[in-house]
């Protein structure tokens, strides 16, 4: 066991961000299928870790303690970055696409409960390889993991959550890119003239060059702090509650009001350029941490049915982004980066999503409606949405009986 502290974590975390850009400059195939620099890099040395432990029974240990700072900062952004007057303009695609995925949570637990009975499995691993560890996430699957194993007796029931988890965060970030290329055949792409001008403070190119100060940098800190502090306190109040939120939930809820309020009273107007460069700088540093300290040996340590189930829901994930997510959102530029990112939380995570989003509008053009109802729902609308859902298939006489 080789273990390396915070700032030695920190460097393999930027050396898998590297790796990742040399990859796709060398190979062609991961920059046509708009694979993100982080996927790359970070699935490429979980797959060596996993080789070096299977045959040389070497195994690096890595500081965590970042990982959570650094996913609160890029949700503190997404809120900070998010004006509610674009919010109202954005309404209606916002509610489609809020019903879209609501569609897509049911029909992915009714798929788990099939392919678990037809199986031989119980109808709780298919929960677990449903919406409560794909669309939920780790923190989810291992919340609903433990009252299984409590509460039902389902045994090992945090374990394989956490390892359906894992598989969804890995394909999610691969297949959003394939989808994407298939759909974009269909569109429009964006012309090079039309460049939008409110790209530059937005998510959408993180590559582009940005025009910042250090004291508009120092300011932005200043407003994350916040989110960070304040939202946490807020997750814990809430906690046992009817309530309950996630604490990245409850920081983005904030800088959603800090934003809005601080313009509203003509204090201060958050400086986007700031909040884009600080948010992508912890996305890229959250999603190389997270891949390279994949466990890859606990997926292939999976009952064949319980991979039967995942694969299973990779291809429903597909179909449905494809059939339902592409057309229901209006088959154009903006609807294709939208699929690419419901595949990103269909199986795996927000800032999956993101990045899944970021490789097609860095290298085709911005697309300001994707990036304004994928970050809200996926982050806010949908553990709102799946907490519910969820309840109501446990709630069913055949699962819990």
């Amino acid at each position: 066991m080789f273990e390396l502290d915070i700032y030695g974590t920190l460097v393999a975390a930027s050396g898998v961000l590297l790796l990742g850009q040399l990859m796709l400059k060398r190979i062609p195939l991961l920059a046509a299928y708009t694979i993100p620099e982080p996927v790359a890099g970070g699935l490429l040395v979980a797959l060596l870790f996993l080789a070096a432990r299977s045959t040389l029974g070497f195994q690096v240990q890595f500081d965590s303690s970042l990982s959570a700072p650094l996913m609160l900062t890029f949700f503190a952004c997404i809120g900070l970055n998010a004006d509610l007057a674009s919010l109202r303009q954005g309404g209606r695609p916002l509610m489609t696409f809020l019903a879209v995925v609501l569609g897509f949570l049911v029909l992915q637990n009714v798929a788990g409960l099939i392919l678990a009975i037809a199986l031989g499995q119980s109808p709780f691993f298919g929960l677990l390889a449903g919406s409560i560890a794909l669309s939920g996430g780790h923190g989810t699957g291992v919340a609903w993991g433990k009252v299984f194993a409590e509460t039902y007796g389902v045994a090992s029931a945090a374990e394989i959550a956490l390892a359906c988890a894992t598989f969804g965060l890995v394909l999610g970030g691969v297949i959003g890119g394939p989808v994407a290329k298939f759909l974009l055949r269909r569109v429009d792409l964006p012309r090079a003239d039309s460049k939008d001008s409110s790209a530059e403070s937005s998510f959408d190119q993180p590559n582009q060059v940005r025009l910042i100060t250090a004291p508009a940098l120092i300011e932005t800190l200043a407003l994350i702090a916040i989110c960070l502090l304040s939202g946490q306190a807020v997750s814990k109040m809430l906690a046992g509650s009817l309530l309950e939120l996630p604490a990245f939930v409850c920081v983005l809820f904030i800088g959603v009001i800090l934003r809005n309020s601080l313009s509203a009273i003509g204090f201060y107007s958050v400086f986007e350029r700031a909040v884009s460069v600080l948010g992508n700088v912890s996305l890229a540093l959250f999603l190389a941490m997270a891949l390279m300290t994949l466990r890859l040996w606990e997926l292939s340590a999976l009952a064949l049915p319980i991979l039967g189930l995942l694969f299973g829901q990779t291809l429903l994930m597909i179909g449905y982004a494809v059939f339902v997510t592409f057309p229901v959102l209006g088959r154009n530029y903006d609807a294709a980066v939208i699929a690419a990112g419901h595949c990103g939380f269909g199986l795996g995570a927000t800032p999956t999503a993101i990045a899944n989003m970021q490789a097609l509008t860095n290298r085709f053009g911005p697309s300001k409606l994707a990036f304004l109802v994928v970050p809200m729902v996926g982050a806010f609308f949908i553990d709102i949405a799946n907490a519910i859902v969820i309840k109501l298939f446990v709630a069913l006489p055949f699962v819990s009986g």
